[in-house]
């Protein structure tokens, strides 16, 4: 009988798993929909791929999942209410324009900010401990190498044992040095070490947002560039 049970087990918890994904999978497309969305950012849905992104991520719909530096919300407007009903969905550094102009709409007025509503890196500290990812888009770039540190200790911090941190951005070419075209780039081995160093362990990387006719030559927003930048995918675990 003991034989029987645990296989049972198991493909109970794969069972749950895989519907909790899809569920989550599910929430997101619904949200891509929403009027609460402008044209413009749905145009780009195409290009970030944020139903497969958030797949990669292994982001399921009971989750507690904090994103950095939010922006103008464009994955704020998904992962809100895709994690409104079963999960619970926070936001730090950089959250003013969104707490004025968004936060207190449905299906937002359950997100939680927590740590800074502005830029303070020093002694950051997210105030909590079990989150079971933090994620960032687009965002790395814009630390300075404190600014980095900071950000992927506390990151680490947050995060409950075998939580993940989750890191897109656009590519720079590795060892190149800042000059006036990359400095909305990052080296992606250069992320890797900078965030291995803070305690995580490098679990996977996804080719989602490869582009090869991108010469990482040229900033991000030149015509020529800008809706086709290479970004690097990085999944991150806090180990168990």
């Amino acid at each position: 009988m003991r034989k029987l049970l645990l296989p049972l087990l198991i493909a109970a918890t794969i069972s749950s798993t895989a519907s909790m994904a899809a569920e989550f999978s599910t929430n997101v497309k619904q949200a891509m929909q929403s009027e609460n969305r402008s044209d413009n950012e749905k145009k780009r849905d195409s290009n970030r791929k944020p139903v497969e992104t958030l797949a990669f991520f292994g982001i399921e719909d009971d989750m507690k999942v904090l994103e950095l530096v939010p922006g103008g919300g464009w994955y704020t407007k998904l992962l809100a209410p895709a994690l409104r009903e079963n999960g619970q969905f926070y936001l730090s550094l950089g959250t003013k324009r969104l707490k004025e102009s968004l936060l207190s709409k449905k299906p937002f007025d359950k997100v939680k900010l927590v740590g800074s509503e502005g830029y303070e890196f020093e002694n950051l500290n997210f105030k909590v401990d079990d989150l079971d990812a933090v994620l960032t888009f687009r965002n790395y770039h814009n630390f300075d190498e404190n600014e980095r540190t900071s950000v992927n200790k506390a990151a680490f911090k947050a995060l409950k044992p075998g939580g993940v941190y989750g890191v897109v951005d656009h590519t720079r070419r590795h060892m190149q040095k800042k000059n006036d075209e990359n400095g909305r780039r990052f080296d992606p081995v250069l992320a890797i070490k900078e965030i291995q160093q803070a305690g995580f362990v490098l679990v996977d990387y996804s080719n989602l947002h490869y582009k090869s006719d991108d010469e990482l030559r040229f900033e991000v927003g030149k015509k020529t560039v800008r809706g086709n930048s290479d970004r690097f995918t990085l999944l991150f675990k806090k180990p168990e």
